[in-house]
């Protein structure tokens, strides 16, 4: 079966993924979601978010990957938009087996 693969890419300090997650699992219902927390990574702005022993940053590299029949996967995303970064969002065919 053809689906839509997401990605839409937050900084933990936002609490974005946690809204975001909230409302594809209540309100979309996609057919699957994960959220990766990333352990280092730098946006646009150049500012690295990193993990280290010593410093437990609590602004990291979150993100949120979804799937389901593209129609679903436009809309869900459409529908969350006021949560997202332009330019922050990712999407790919993929074959569900």
């Amino acid at each position: 079966m053809k689906v839509t693969v997401a990605r839409i890419y937050v900084t933990e300090g936002e609490h974005a993924h946690e809204k975001i997650f909230q409302r594809l699992h209540d309100e979309h219902k996609v057919k699957g979601v994960t959220v990766f927390r990333g352990v280092s990574g730098f946006g646009r702005s150049g500012e690295t978010h990193s993990s280290t022993l010593l410093d437990m940053s609590f602004d990291l590299p979150v993100i949120i990957e979804f799937f389901d029949e593209d129609e679903n996967v436009k809309q869900a995303l459409e529908a969350i938009s006021d949560l997202i970064e332009p330019g922050h969002v990712l999407t790919f065919a993929a074959e569900n087996s």
